[in-house]
């Protein structure tokens, strides 16, 4: 099966998202530092002109020798004015070079003029802060270049940008290799999805890893398993359809092809034959469609009094001729399930055991609790079944006797096990003492009312005594 071409794969948009998260914080952070960097920068340096108005203030000196005596710093200078002349200024280098700039003169000159004693000014040599303070003889000026403060600032800001893509990068490919790694069972998974086919449900995912996407491995595994198994039971169900099909379509011809249409008591005997085939199909398929039902978890969920389910049952089986039913015990609990599937498979447990007892034969039914469990029993007194033919009696179309006489799809059992299943439950058969079977759909129970135990399976000829007894 081909696969739709995409312009990116989920790998590499995951991948993308990291790397965008991961570059936007790095935007983020860089561009905060870069601000705080330089508002600090600033603050500095407007701290330093503050300092300079405070010390020429409060000096006796003339404003040449103030200048004179005035240490420059790298990125500032000092110059004396009288108006537009200068008196001095501090050497450059390595000091701000104020003097030999005209234009920077002229532009101080005419702000101290205007009455402008500090701010800023831009300049040849990029934006420019000053301070002026009136001296003898003159004005004292100090400026501080900000281009040359903030080279600092610029510097640790490049070296930022160049570590972050290195960051960056390096997080790209170490992401492509995790994300690589992270998404390996998902291809996995694909490659192993297109290896499946209807004639070979084997393969299996190896486990890898031990992380949330890894553990899909052993969950996908038992869905491949739960889906295998399905599939075998869908192809036993369908080799057991057809085997049991052929039977009365081979049994309906051979009598069509032997029938002599001349004779009219052939004729009718056929027919016979023919609608009575037909007849039993088409339970065949009734008992199939249910068992689908069930299977499928088509039940309804309901509050099930066992007690009157024991009664209900009791009466249903009492219309089962050729047999003396009765009520060995009532188990006084509610449980949650689907009363009618129950009544169907207690049903189908009390008509096998009137199939294949003899005809006026005592057959109990029953139902006990404990503190987890409501059994429900059908015991018989006929041959019993053997311990090794036991595993067979709910298998689909396997029945242990073959003798004429006895009717049935070969389902009745299969569906009692589904419904017991469907209910989180199972069947079990025992022996019971003295010959015979019982049969025990066990049921999960909560909050049971006054818990009973199993009885012990009683003898036939107490249970004839007992009758007679109270006859």
């Amino acid at each position: 099966m081909s696969r739709v071409s995409r312009p990116l794969s989920t790998r590499g948009r995951l991948l993308g998202a990291i790397l965008g998260v991961v570059l936007l914080g790095m935007i983020l952070a860089g561009g905060v530092t870069f601000l705080v960097q330089s508002e600090r920068v600033i603050a500095n340096a407007e701290r330093q002109l503050d300092g300079f108005v405070s010390t020429v203030s409060t000096s006796e000196k003339d404003a040449a020798e103030l200048v004179t005596a005035a240490i420059p710093g790298r990125t500032d200078g000092t110059i004396a004015l009288d108006g537009a002349t200068v008196l001095g200024s501090t050497p450059a280098p390595p000091g701000l070079n104020i003097a030999d700039d005209a234009t920077l003169v002229a532009s101080l000159a005419q702000a101290i003029a205007d009455g402008r004693l500090e701010g800023r000014l831009d300049s040849d040599q990029g934006p420019l802060l000053y301070a002026a303070v009136e001296a003898r003889g003159g004005t004292i000026v100090q400026v501080i270049s900000m281009d040359q403060r903030m080279e600092l600032v610029a510097l640790s800001s490049v070296t930022y940008g160049v570590t972050a893509l290195a960051v960056l990068i390096l997080i790209g490919v170490a992401g492509y290799f995790a994300t690589g790694r992270l998404f390996s069972p998902l291809r996995r998974l694909r490659d192993t999805a297109d290896a499946i086919t209807i004639d070979d449900l084997g393969a299996r995912l190896r486990p890898h890893g031990n992380d949330e996407i890894s553990d899909l491995t052993t969950s996908v595994n038992s869905m491949l398993d739960r889906l295998a198994m399905s599939v075998d039971a869908q192809r036993q169900l369908l080799d057991d359809v057809r085997h049991e099909l052929k039977t009365p379509i081979t049994i309906v011809r051979g009598h069509l092809e032997m029938m002599d249409p001349a004779d009219p008591h052939d004729v009718a005997e056929t027919r016979e034959l023919g609608i009575a085939e037909l007849d039993r199909l088409s339970r065949l398929v009734d008992d199939i469609d249910a068992l689908a039902d069930i299977e499928t978890g088509a039940l309804s969920d309901a509050v099930v009094d066992v007690g009157a389910l024991t009664d209900r049952v009791a009466e249903l089986a009492g219309a089962i001729g050729g047999h003396v039913w009765g009520v060995e015990q009532r188990a006084r609990v509610r449980i949650r399930g689907d009363a009618d599937r129950l009544v169907q498979a207690w049903l189908q447990l009390a008509d096998n055991a009137a199939k294949y007892t003899a005809a006026g034969s005592p057959i109990e039914i029953g139902s006990a609790a404990d503190d987890a469990t409501v059994h429900l029993w059908v015991r018989d007194h006929g041959p019993g079944i053997p311990p090794a033919a036991r595993h067979r009696v709910f298998r689909r179309f396997d029945r242990l006797s073959t003798r004429r006489g006895v009717d049935g799809s070969g389902l009745g059992l299969s569906i009692v096990d589904a419904i017991a299943k469907a209910h989180d439950g199972h069947c079990s058969v025992s022996d019971t003492p003295g010959g015979g079977a019982t049969v025990t759909l066990h049921l999960p129970v909560a909050g049971a009312q006054s818990p009973a135990q199993l009885p012990t399976p009683v003898r036939a000829g107490d249970v004839v005594m007992q009758r007679e007894a109270t006859g």
